[in-house]
C-alpha cells in the first residue's frame, strides 16, 4: 500500500505473540527517503500483545503492509501518559533498532529528539 500523505495515522491490527489479535496506534511520517514509524501502546484498548513484547514482529508486519524495509525506517515506540502516580505510566518515546538476530535495542528519546520527529 502506498502512502499518499506526509502523515498517516491509523489503529493498526496486528498478530501478536502466538498470533493473538492485537492493536496499536500507528503514525507514519515521511521525511526525505525514510519513514518514521511510531507505534503507540493502547493499554486497555489493546486485546492482545503489547507493542514492546511484539517489537520485531510488529515492525515486520508494518513493513510488509506498506512495502518498507526495516533498514529504511526509524522505528519508535510511544507509551502515552496514563495520568498515574506510577512512573512507568509516564509518556515516553523509545527508538528501537533490531539486529540480525531480531533482538531489539532501545534508546529513550529526549524531548528535543521527539520534536524533531514531527518536523
Amino acid at each position: 500500500m502506498k502512502l499518499s500523505e506526509k502523515y498517516h495515522n491509523e489503529i493498526f491490527d496486528f498478530k501478536g505473540l502466538w498470533d493473538i489479535h492485537s492493536k496499536c496506534g500507528l503514525k507514519i511520517i515521511q521525511q526525505n527517503n525514510k519513514y518514521i514509524v511510531i507505534v503507540t501502546e493502547l493499554y486497555q484498548d489493546n486485546p492482545g500483545t503489547s507493542i514492546t513484547q511484539a517489537s520485531y514482529i510488529l515492525a515486520k508486519q508494518i513493513c510488509e503492509k506498506y512495502g518498507f524495509s526495516l533498514e529504511n525506517i526509524v522505528y519508535v515506540e510511544h507509551s502515552p501518559d496514563m495520568d498515574s502516580k506510577l512512573s512507568f505510566y509516564d509518556e515516553e518515546y523509545f527508538e528501537v533498532k533490531f539486529n540480525d538476530k531480531q533482538q531489539a535495542d532501545y534508546r529513550k528519546l529526549s524531548k528535543e529528539e521527539i520534536k524533531c520527529l514531527y518536523k
